[in-house]
């Protein structure tokens, strides 16, 4: 096979990608910054040759008159295994919707209901034997394309090429358009006095050794900068961070005490800047697997003092956590928060790390609640946590009864929400 001339037989432009958009069928997009940009920004074009198109994404990475103008009603929806800001603005519109999930499971139970008509996915170049790289996310890309009716691959030299599981082959690909516009970045975020709190506390919890995994946020890079004194650290994340780059320059991660993947960083895709994409590309020592895979909480668990490490919105006197609603409303979604905690909880030294502020709002608002409220989305059982991080200390959960849990939690709460917190605890019989 002359890989180049398949190359050529495959190249499109991103009209003919537009023109091959059905009405009633479904349109899953690469993750975060895979996703396919240059045909996202013109999909609305098609608007009254369609109707009932779902486009599935995670993490939208701009405003896309698709699913933001209000007019796109009927023509598209905008399916999304997790909210953003841009998301959340869509939604009154009903041009979108949330697919409710485990990460390790959304590409398996999307396929049990649907399968997609089109796949497509941001790559570096193909390489001198035919392959492509999946380059910054192979989180479900790969079971759908390997169930669409057709794969389309939007090819940018700018992106990195990634090791793992990430390579694809021309003969695996219906159609090829190339970009050259540049990779979205997020910067990282400087971490407040707040936050540096909370990564102190979550840090002394983290042993030498440990295998983390983190977010991306305030509290987690302030978790990254508590770091710096542990020695041998592993990464099993859901997803790579600047933050983990930062502690692979400080000498803190190496892999050298991981059971499985030894020696390597295991996660299933990655979002930072352009430095970050640079030590990515082409390095051997960061593997990209499947989520199905790197989620599992079955394979977390095979690591040995295994953390995870999550954010959350609020947290019941229970020690239900709600970090996807704001009550009845979506606001961003479960992703891989349960995947990576029930993992860590069954690895033999292992922890489920849950951190919030104490309050929002300008101190209006407790984080900790007798109930979480009403509508709000429980994403992690009660049973699934070790801790609770706050600025005013950690609560432990674990082996705890109600009683004990609500002293822990009352003590991490803002001290002007104490008594009311215990207040009604002692109403509703919470012990």
């Amino acid at each position: 096979m002359n890989f180049k001339d398949e190359y050529k037989k495959r190249l499109i432009t991103v009209d003919d990608a537009l023109n091959m958009v059905k009405s009633d069928t479904d349109i899953v997009v690469g993750l975060g910054p895979a996703e396919p940009i240059a045909f996202l920004d013109r999909l609305h074009e098609v608007k009254d040759n369609v109707e009932n198109v779902n486009v599935l994404t995670c993490l939208d990475m701009k405003d896309y008159e698709f699913t933001s103008n209000p007019e796109m009603a009927g023509h598209f929806t905008n399916i999304a295994w997790f909210y953003t800001p841009l998301t959340r603005k869509a939604h009154p519109h009903k041009t979108a919707s949330q697919l409710p999930n485990h990460l390790h499971l959304c590409a398996k139970q999307r396929l049990e209901y649907r399968k997609p008509h089109i796949v497509m996915t941001t790559v570096s170049p193909m390489d001198e034997h035919g392959y492509f790289s999946l380059s910054l996310s192979l989180t479900y890309e790969r079971e759908f394309m390997e169930e669409a009716d057709i794969v389309i691959f939007e090819v940018n030299e700018n992106y990195p090429r990634t090791h793992g599981d990430t390579f694809v082959h021309i003969s695996d690909v219906d159609y090829i358009y190339e970009s050259n516009r540049q990779v979205p970045e997020i910067q990282l975020v400087e971490p407040n006095e707040k936050d540096m709190l909370i990564g102190q506390y979550i840090a002394e919890l983290v042993d030498d050794g440990s295998n983390i995994q983190l977010g991306i946020g305030g509290i987690p890079n302030a978790v990254a900068k508590s770091l710096t004194n542990k020695k041998d650290l592993g990464i099993h994340t859901e997803m790579f961070t600047e933050g983990m780059l930062e502690l692979y320059e400080a000498g803190v991660i190496n892999n050298k005490n991981k059971k499985m993947h030894k020696g390597k960083s295991v996660t299933t895709f990655a979002f930072g800047t352009r430095r970050l994409y640079d030590f990515l590309d082409d390095n051997p020592s960061v593997e990209f697997h499947r989520g199905a895979y790197t989620n599992d909480p079955y394979v977390i668990a095979q690591n040995s003092k295994m953390v995870s490490i999550n954010t959350s919105l609020q947290v019941d006197l229970f020690g239900q956590v709600c970090s996807e609603s704001l009550g009845h409303r979506q606001y961003s979604g479960a992703g891989g928060q349960a995947d990576t905690a029930i993992g860590a909880r069954m690895s033999p030294g292992g922890k489920s790390i849950i951190a919030l502020y104490s309050t929002v709002k300008n101190d209006t608002i407790s984080t900790i609640v007798p109930m979480l409220t009403q509508g709000a989305a429980v994403t992690l059982s009660r049973n699934d946590v070790d801790y609770v991080v706050t600025e005013y200390g950690v609560a432990k959960l674990t082996g705890r009864e109600i009683r004990q849990r609500v002293k822990n939690l009352i003590a991490i709460a803002h001290p002007k929400f104490r008594e009311e917190i215990q207040k009604k605890a002692d109403e509703l019989m919470i012990w």
